[in-house]
């Protein structure tokens, strides 16, 4: 599912889980004193080191998102259901999207998915805008 379940978090010195499969793996390896020593010794020989040459790539990266809107057919009755603002391919993977008619800002009626990672550093993003 391409979601991250653990990872070692080396501003606290540790291994976090963020699933509970990931606590449970998290607890696994921070029992284990020598792995853990191991661990710390790595982020400054070879995190730090590569995060030098990585830094273009993934802290100054930025993707601009693909946007379209159209028309959400009803099911039910004639006439749209909606407004589908799809917005994809993006990085980083935080956005705001809001749906505006002239200057009035329309919050009601509004549904979004979660920010879906795409499973190659982009980000995907659907949100909806229902017609009453």
């Amino acid at each position: 599912n391409r979601m991250q379940y653990v990872m070692f978090d080396s501003d606290v010195g540790h291994y976090v889980g963020f699933t509970p499969f990931g606590e449970k793996q998290a607890q696994y390896r921070n029992s284990n004193p020598e792995w853990m020593e191991n661990r710390r010794a790595v982020v400054d020989t070879y995190c730090r080191h590569n995060y030098e040459g990585s830094t273009p790539f993934l802290v100054e990266r930025s993707v601009p998102p693909s946007v379209s809107i159209s028309l959400l057919p009803s099911s039910s009755q004639a006439g749209a259901r909606g407004l589908l603002c799809s917005v994809m391919d993006f990085y980083p993977g935080h956005i705001q999207v809001r749906w505006f008619q002239g200057q009035q800002e329309l919050s009601g009626h509004v549904v979004a998915t979660d920010v879906v990672p795409n499973g190659d550093w982009t980000y995907q993003l659907l949100v909806l805008l229902e017609t009453p």
